[in-house]
Parts: C-alpha cells; structure tokens; sequence
C-alpha cells in the first residue's frame, strides 16, 4: 500500500513558513489563514496549522465578520483545535473587535446615523447576542464616551433607563446616541424597541438630555429612527 506523510511547516521553503514571512515582509503580507496558522500554533497529525486554519475560515465563508461570531464550542469541533487554541483565538478576535473601537471612538464628530453605524459595526454586527450601549455627547455632537449598558439573549436584553440617564449626567452630556444589536439579521425595530425607545426620549427630556438617534445595527446594514423621522 502506497503510504504519503503529511509535510510540515518545518519541512516549507523559509520563505512561505507564516512566522518567517511575517519577521521578513510583515503581517500585511500574509493571508488570513497564515496569520490564524501562528495564533494556533501547529495542526494535527493529518495537517498544517496553515491547512487546519484554511479548513476553519472556509466553514466561515472565508469571512472573518462570520468568525468573529463563533463560539468555543464552534472551534473545539475542529480536529487538531482543542479549549486552549480555542480560547486563544478567541482572544485574538476579540482584540481584533476592541482596537477598532479604540480607533473609530476618539471625539468621533456625530454627522448622522452613518457615524453611529461606522462606530459599532464592528463592535455588534457579527455578535450573536443583543447588546445596548449608548453614545454621550457634547454640545458639538463630538463623542465623549460610549458605555455598554446591557447584553441580553439572541432575541433581546433589558435595559435600565436609570443607568442611561446617570451615565450621561456623570459625564455632563447634553445629548445622547442609543445603538443596540439585532442577531437575526432583520434591522427593522421591534414594538419592543418602539417602546423603550420613547421611554428613554420621556426621561431624558426631564433631565435635559436630548436623544438624538436610535440606531440599531445589523450585519452590513442599519436603521435609524432619526432618519424615519421617529424622534
């Protein structure tokens, strides 16, 4: 019987082995599985870590939004990834998720929904669970903080209007943006979201605080109530 060992990484020419090409032509240089290939390490005793890495991205529509929404149970399936690895790519992801958000928020000028959209997307779109947070703002509309104040279930996650209304009074904001997630993909508002949406504006109102936007943010789209003219 005709047997074939698997070829290692070790076995590559230098040049295409993912640490060296990054220490020789930088991380740009690499593709998405190489640089997954490093996080993890090596593969299995079937495969490359740069094979094992492709195999993972693949069942991601090569997207890595779509990786991003993976779970540790989601990786561990895979042969050759066990909790460790796991857990390590994990943590690069969401490194990945948290250097954006440093970023895009530094005195962000507020000039429509597109602002708010480009300040979250990254943060809630690839989430497979609700988040509500809220952007605070000064008099110019510039950003001066933005706070997560909840994280539900797939379908939905309370949200305490107190918490809001002290988060932009200890922070001295005149104005401020609500932003949440919808897992399902649908960017239309619920009743639910109808609901909240005006209890918080009825609040705010007493406080002086004006709510400028709603925004709710889904994977490639938005909608904003602002723009529908709801506010």
């Amino acid at each position: 019987m005709e047997t074939t060992d698997k070829l290692s990484i070790k076995d590559w020419a230098e040049a295409d082995r993912p640490r060296e090409k990054m220490i020789q032509k930088g991380a740009a240089a690499l593709s998405d599985a190489e640089l997954i290939a490093i996080i993890i390490g090596k593969g299995s005793s079937k495969e490359t870590a740069v094979d094992l890495s492709k195999r993972i991205l693949q069942s991601a529509q090569n997207n890595l939004n779509q990786l991003g929404k993976y779970h540790l149970k989601d990786f561990v399936k895979f042969n050759g990834i066990g909790s460790v690895k796991a857990i390590t790519i994990l943590a690069a992801l969401e490194l990945g998720r948290r250097r954006k958000l440093v970023e895009v928020v530094q005195r962000d000028q507020i000039e429509g929904s597109h602002s708010v959209h480009a300040i979250f997307q990254s943060l809630l779109a690839d989430l497979p669970y609700e988040e509500f947070w809220v952007l605070l703002l000064n008099q110019s509309n510039k950003v001066i903080n933005r706070i997560k104040i909840s994280q539900g279930g797939v379908a939905a996650t309370v949200v305490d209007v107190k918490l809001i209304l002290k988060s932009a009074l200890m922070e001295h904001s005149p104005a401020i943006i609500l932003c949440h997630n919808h897992p399902s993909g649908n960017k239309m508002p619920s009743s639910n979201d109808d609901n909240l949406t005006e209890k918080i504006k009825s609040a705010a109102k007493h406080m002086d605080i004006r709510v400028v936007d709603h925004v709710i943010v889904c994977d490639g789209e938005y909608y904003s109530y602002a723009d529908e003219g709801r506010l």
